[in-house]
């Protein structure tokens, strides 16, 4: 909730920007605003992933699949997250979020952001998404027929799959108890 408004913001200014198409890479300007820092004065860790999320929007928004999967009653959701860090942004600092495709899977489909400011990488993260409907995972054969197939090229690096092997955890369906 503590990003509501710029979501809605980005969501707004996304719709009036040159056209992409969901397997092109995106960005978007910010600067390090002072909800964005915690008590070290830098912005806090768990932020970036709040702000790649506006990245992630606005590829979709541009690309056009955004109203796609709003018409069709789906819903992005995050199913795994990594992230590396390299230096610091500090409040009032402009920075871009660059975001991009990495490839799918029949689990997930893949980004990339990076947090680049004066022509730095500050930090690095990927992210594994599915789409949801009510009645459950989209499958890819339903989000290629609605979005296009991915470029032939693109081709999903051999670590993303053990990373999301090696930090999944057990589908809704079975149990997942709690035990040190």
């Amino acid at each position: 909730m503590h990003l509501i408004l710029r979501t809605l913001l980005q969501l707004f200014r996304s719709r009036r920007r040159s056209p992409l198409t969901m397997w092109e890479p995106g960005s978007i300007s910010l600067r390090v605003l002072p909800t964005d820092i915690d008590i070290a004065m830098h912005m806090n860790n768990g932020m970036y992933f709040s702000v790649f999320d506006l990245g992630r929007f606005d590829l979709m928004v541009r690309s056009g699949v955004w109203r796609r999967m709003r018409r069709r009653g789906w819903s992005p959701v995050a199913a795994g997250e990594t992230i590396s860090f390299r230096r610091s942004l500090t409040l009032g600092q402009k920075y871009s979020i660059e975001t991009r495709v990495i490839g799918l899977d029949d689990r997930a489909i893949y980004f990339e952001h990076r947090t680049v400011a004066d022509g730095e990488i500050y930090a690095r993260a990927f992210i594994a998404t599915r789409l949801v409907s009510k009645a459950g995972p989209v499958s890819n054969e339903d989000i290629i027929a609605a979005f296009g197939a991915p470029p032939a090229d693109l081709v999903l690096p051999e670590w993303i799959h053990e990373w999301r092997v090696n930090n999944a955890l057990p589908s809704t369906r079975r149990p997942a108890p709690h035990a040190w």
